[in-house]
């Protein structure tokens, strides 16, 4: 089962896109609902949104299974990221409104998941950590930008409508607070568009484990609201021209991380 794609840049930046992907083993894809089998919460386009990246000489690693069959960006012992609020989990049953993913009594006992987990969370996060590395050796310090999007109203998730850009620093421990504020501000002036620092989304397990700043490797988590480049009803058709500000917008981030050193 193919985990992950990585291209190799030669700039000091890893993007992590973790929950683009789309694929599902049709053992699994057969014990899903009707609802799961549309892959709601799937981070929609976002190697599209940003596919300006790589012109930058960014590094990319995105996955290639979907979150339904594991979470990469959750600890594989599956404990809450975010204690008290309601979430998902490492290899959820419901989805984020809290409606079942599988047929009942088809969903994943502990073997299923211990063999997701082998098959594809720790390739993903090995090739992950050893791209960091390199980049690390390379340059004497390594970036990464965790990317997600997500619907831009959730009730069981946040209240209200969800802040356009929501960038998150596990309450500033995961990158040097330089570099955390630079972006904040690209983030605040981008005119048309609302966000947070640290808001609902602090980070997952990706931005939390690997933002290790007294280590040399600086971690952001940007969670978009996907109102901006797509339909967020099925389809979740992509929308080019919807899109173009929230690029310009995202290229500065990058640009913008790219420019600042330790």
């Amino acid at each position: 089962m193919e985990a992950f794609r990585l291209h190799r840049g030669t700039a000091p930046l890893l993007l992590s896109i973790p929950h683009v992907g789309t694929g599902v083993p049709d053992a699994i894809r057969a014990r899903f609902t009707p609802e799961g089998q549309l892959l709601r919460d799937t981070d929609w386009h976002l190697d599209r949104l940003y596919g300006f990246a790589e012109g930058l000489g960014v590094s990319i690693i995105q996955a290639v299974q979907s979150r339904y069959v594991v979470d990469l960006n959750r600890p594989t012992d599956d404990q809450s990221l975010y204690p008290g609020q309601a979430t998902t989990g490492l290899c959820s049953t419901i989805d984020f409104d809290g409606r079942p993913l599988y047929q009942s009594g088809a969903e994943p006992d502990a073997a299923d998941i211990a063999r997701r987990i082998e098959t594809v969370w720790k390739p993903y996060h090995a090739a992950l950590a050893a791209e960091l590395e390199r980049i690390k050796a390379q340059h004497g310090y390594a970036l990464l930008y965790d990317a997600h999007s997500i619907r831009s109203r959730v009730p069981r998730l946040f209240d209200g409508l969800l802040p356009d850009l929501n960038l998150g620093s596990n309450a500033g421990a995961s990158a040097a607070p330089g570099l955390k504020d630079r972006i904040a501000e690209v983030c605040r002036t981008a005119e048309g568009f609302t966000h947070v620092v640290d808001g609902r989304f602090k980070g997952g397990i990706i931005t939390r484990h690997y933002g290790q700043p007294q280590q040399g490797v600086h971690a952001l988590q940007m969670e978009l609201a996907e109102r901006h480049y797509m339909d967020e009803d099925p389809p979740f058709t992509y929308q080019a021209e919807r899109a173009e500000p929230l690029q310009a917008v995202l290229r500065r981030v990058l640009e913008s991380m790219l420019a600042w050193t330790p």
